[in-house]
């Protein structure tokens, strides 16, 4: 987006993103802890609530709003508008950690990235329990609430704290994943598995986290933390080490770190997927 036209237009689409993210959040806030309707969705233990829906809605039509010639991509309703490499592409969670929510647990937030011919443009990702905004642009680093974060390296990495994202349709006999976590939490202080992605990049960009292993994780929750925390300073690559840039595939398998402690977390990352290739 190196032109006039296009910077003003990666503004708007901020704002709008921004006012959204803010305003679905908010809504959320204010319903959790309240009688919930509960559907089960897919074979994976995944669910949904009305509040889902109605902030899905919400979110897809404030961009259909100002933007009615770019596609969208929600949790809930799925694809809206005809996708194309030359139109602008949206991807929207609106209830990040929904099971936490539907516990009681307040970690869920919102999730609203754009890319345009491959790469991620803008990231937005709103705490909706804190009342945290972060923002991401291309090239114009990440902020918490208008203020720069920026993501910190480990003083000793036996001391890190990590966290693990995995998806809903990774199965609990999958061997890779079985032991890639248990190398983990054997050789790393601790391991978190927070279950709102977002949140949890959120976490490595504003630097209380060190790490990030994401294990076949697909899905509109990526994009928006995956951008802020590059933009953060961290470095995202996949498990053979090879820069992510711009968007990383269906079912992605991604280290990400600050750049001085990136290395021994991909290695840790490698040595368990040899152990695995070559029992």
């Amino acid at each position: 987006m190196a032109s006039e036209a296009s910077r003003l237009q990666l503004e708007q689409a901020v704002r709008v993103a921004e006012q959204a993210a803010v305003e679905a959040g908010t809504y959320a806030r204010e319903r959790f802890g309240g009688r919930l309707t509960i559907k089960q969705k897919g074979d994976a233990g995944d669910m949904v609530t009305e509040v889902d829906l109605h902030t899905d809605a919400l979110i897809v039509e404030r961009i259909r709003t100002a933007f009615p010639e770019h596609s969208i991509e929600s949790e809930e309703a799925g694809q809206t508008g005809e996708r194309h490499p030359d139109r602008v592409q949206w991807h929207v969670d609106p209830l990040d950690g929904t099971n936490n929510y539907a516990l009681g647990i307040p970690l869920y937030g919102v999730s609203i990235a754009a890319h345009e011919r491959d790469e991620v443009q803008l990231g937005v990702v709103y705490d909706s329990n804190q009342g945290d905004l972060y923002t991401a642009r291309a090239g114009g680093g990440a902020t918490r609430n208008g203020m720069p974060i920026a993501a910190r390296p480990a003083a000793e990495w036996r001391k890190a704290t990590i966290s693990w994202i995995q998806g809903h349709g990774v199965g609990k006999a999958d061997e890779l994943c079985l032991h890639l976590r248990h190398t983990l939490e054997s050789r790393i202080k601790r391991v978190l598995r927070v279950w709102a992605p977002s949140l949890t990049w959120a976490m490595l960009a504003r630097g209380d986290i060190q790490g990030i292993v994401l294990y076949k994780s697909e899905g509109c929750d990526l994009y928006a933390g995956l951008l802020l925390a590059q933009e953060a300073g961290a470095l995202v690559t996949d498990f053979q080490g090879r820069p992510v840039q711009g968007l990383c595939g269906p079912e992605p398998y991604l280290v990400a770190a600050h750049p001085d402690c990136h290395d021994e977390l991909l290695r840790l990352v490698q040595e368990a997927v040899a152990d695995v290739s070559n029992p």
